[in-house]
């Protein structure tokens, strides 16, 4: 199945001479969630911009669906639903007419069955009649949402989609963005929160500094780069680690309580059977232990940040 997004060699200088992209190289799968994460002024939001025709490239190219955003614009663009970072709205139009009028805009047919079944998926049906000034941050965004699925697009792109959002309207996005998901629209979103990439995203991307670093799946990305760690209480707490298991690299926390081994779970030797060995012969005692697994966002730290 060909990808329903395909960026080739795409570049963007602005004429500041600053270089936003570089070479970017990208396939979205039909169907899948796609988390683009960076840090701030990677090109997360340059390169939505150009896939959304809302900023010209250099030069390379992008296909939507197999539309050139270039030469068949409208197509490609008719297929698209943003929801950018800022919240753009009539603050004094009502939430009905705000979204009946945006899918007026791409030249569909008025279709008020649509509207009233995404505002009620998106908790707006009993505010249908307020005016957008009236409603809280929370509320403006779901509004931007709405407007983004009003023309019934295949993609959705949600750049920062939860920024500013409280845990409970968190949870519902994404819950929302699943069922979309489930309904066959393809979702890319860009976000600082790691763990909303972590649980919902199929594959993530990585880029900082105008260059796409990496693409993986998210469960193979935390397996290959996922680092696991091994946690002791120990009976007896420690001033300092000793000297004879430096070679372990181990940290010692709450306050001499507890030491921590970190160590690649794929490894045929994790060093961890003698580790304990080595302990029992220091008669180094542990009352308990764990292990938990890194994070994607020690992932992702260890991927833009050099020496990290």
């Amino acid at each position: 199945m060909h990808p329903i997004i395909q960026v080739s060699a795409l570049h963007k200088r602005y004429k500041s001479d600053l270089v936003a992209l570089s070479g970017v190289d990208l396939a979205i799968k039909r169907g899948e969630i796609f988390a683009l994460l960076g840090p701030n002024g990677a090109g997360k939001t340059t390169l939505i911009n150009v896939i959304c025709g809302t900023v010209e490239p250099s030069s390379g190219q992008v296909l939507v669906d197999g539309h050139d955003i270039t030469e068949e614009y409208r197509a490609a663009r008719s297929l698209i639903g943003l929801v950018p970072q800022e919240i753009s709205l009539d603050i004094f139009a009502t939430v009905w007419n705000t979204v009946r009028f945006s899918r007026g805009l791409f030249g569909c047919r008025p279709d008020d069955a649509h509207i009233e079944h995404l505002l009620r998926d998106l908790s707006l049906w009993d505010k249908r009649d307020r005016r957008v000034i009236e409603l809280s941050g929370g509320m403006k965004r779901r509004v931007m949402i709405a407007k983004a699925l009003a023309h019934e697009p295949k993609i959705l792109f949600l750049d920062e989609p939860t920024a500013g959002v409280d845990v409970n309207l968190r949870r519902d996005m994404w819950t929302l963005i699943r069922s979309l998901r489930d309904n066959g629209v393809t979702i890319i979103l860009t976000t600082h929160y790691i763990e909303e990439a972590e649980e919902m995203a199929d594959r993530v991307g990585v880029i900082s500094e105008g260059r796409i670093l990496l693409v993986e799946e998210t469960a193979a990305l935390m397996r290959k780069l996922g680092r696991r760690y091994l946690t002791l209480v120990l009976q007896t707490p420690l001033n300092s680690i000793p000297p004879e298991l430096a070679p372990w690299k181990l940290e010692l926390t709450d306050e001499g309580h507890g030491l921590i081994y970190g160590f690649d779970a794929n490894a045929d030797d994790t060093g961890i059977p003698a580790l304990l060995r080595r302990m029992a012969e220091l008669s180094i005692d542990f009352n308990d232990l764990d292990t938990s697994r890194s994070s994607l966002e020690d992932i992702f730290v260890s991927l833009v940040e050099p020496g990290a």
